[in-house]
């Protein structure tokens, strides 16, 4: 493959995310923006501006629906080494350190009461930041129970 096939290759699938995000951009009839970057092998679409609440929709759900089916068309001859990550106005970096924020209060209940405590169904890509939190916070074990769309995260104390 040439440096230029390389290239080509490389952008398209950051071209067939800006393109994808268009599209739902205007037929939303949002007044938002389209952003489009790539970073350590992700790359990243974002919504921007003021109206972007139902292109968040509850608890995220519309914004994962869109990631999901980004990664689908973006990909079309499935995996890649790359991620597709789609935003709307930083909601994942706040829903993260939410979710860290109520991981560390579960995980501190645990400790304090010797109890496994569980949380809320989320999805996995919710569960995989609380687990990979607390594994850095080492102090608690975390395993997941249930079946989607109802699985949810069980934080025990470390001798539990």
């Amino acid at each position: 493959m040439s440096d230029e096939d390389a290239n080509t290759a490389a952008a398209e699938p950051k071209a067939a995310l800006a393109e994808l995000l268009e599209v739902i951009a205007q037929s939303s009839g949002l007044d938002v923006q389209v952003q489009v970057r790539e970073r350590d092998g992700e790359i990243v679409g974002s919504f921007d501006g003021e109206e972007v609440g139902p292109l968040i929709g509850r608890r995220g759900q519309t914004i994962d629906a869109i990631q999901h089916l980004a990664r689908r068309i973006v990909f079309k001859t499935g995996e890649s080494a790359a991620r597709v990550i789609v935003d709307a106005d930083g909601y994942r970096e706040r829903r993260e350190r939410s979710l860290c924020e109520e991981a560390d209060e579960a995980a501190d209940e645990a400790i304090e009461h010797g109890e496994a405590i569980e949380l809320d169904p989320m999805p996995a890509s919710e569960r995989r930041v609380v687990h990979e939190h607390l594994r850095l916070r080492g102090d608690v074990r975390t395993h997941s129970e249930g079946e989607e769309p109802e699985r949810f995260l069980v934080i025990s104390p470390p001798g539990d």
